[in-house]
C-alpha cells in the first residue's frame, strides 16, 4: 500500500544499498555532511549516489519509506557559500536510517539508544545524531548504522562482516 508523498527539507543518499536521509535545521550541514559521505564512499570504491538535496519527496510503500528526488534538481547539491555542484544520482531509494546533523554544541553528549524519528505519520526510521564538525562522517556512521550491500571487507575484530 502506498501513501501520498510529502516534501521534506533534507538530503537523501544511498551507500551500498543503504538509504540515508540527512535532516536538521537550515544551515546545519546536511548537504556538506552527505557530500562528505558520498566522496569518502567513492574513494573507497563503494557504490554511492545522491538521491536529492534540499527537497526530498518521502512516501510510504508498504512498511518502507521511499525517498525520491524532484526531477528539476536531479544530480545537484548545494554547497553553502560555494554554489551548486553536480554529483552522480539516482531517482529513488528505500530509506533505512535518518541522520540528524547539527552543530556539536547543539547535540546531547550521549543521546538515547535506539532513537527513532517519525518521518511520516506511523512510519519511523532509526535516528542517528551527528555533529557537522565530524571529520570523517562516513566512518562514524559505519559504527552506528548497519550498512547493506557493501563489498569491501571489514578491517578489525569482526572479519567477514561488511563495513566501511
Amino acid at each position: 500500500m502506498m501513501t501520498g508523498r510529502q516534501n521534506i527539507h533534507a538530503t537523501a543518499i544511498v551507500i551500498g544499498t543503504t538509504g540515508l536521509v540527512f535532516i536538521g535545521p537550515s544551515g546545519a550541514g546536511k548537504s556538506s555532511t552527505a557530500h562528505a559521505c558520498l566522496v569518502d564512499a567513492e574513494r573507497r570504491g563503494l557504490f554511492a549516489r545522491l538521491i536529492a538535496d534540499d527537497q526530498v519527496f518521502v512516501r510510504a510503500v508498504n512498511q518502507s519509506l521511499l525517498a525520491e528526488r524532484p526531477e528539476t534538481i536531479a544530480g545537484q547539491m548545494e554547497m553553502r557559500g560555494s554554489g551548486i555542484v553536480a554529483v552522480p544520482s539516482l531517482s529513488r531509494v528505500v530509506l533505512h536510517a535518518a541522520v540528524e546533523v547539527n552543530r556539536l554544541a547543539s547535540l546531547e553528549r550521549l543521546p538515547a539508544e535506539n532513537a527513532r524519528i517519525e518521518l511520516l505519520p506511523g512510519h519511523f526510521l532509526p535516528l542517528v545524531r551527528l555533529a557537522r564538525e565530524m571529520p570523517e562522517p562516513l566512518v562514524v556512521l559505519s559504527h552506528l548504522i548497519p550498512f547493506r550491500g557493501l563489498s569491501e571487507p571489514r578491517c578489525g575484530p569482526n572479519p567477514g562482516q561488511t563495513a566501511i
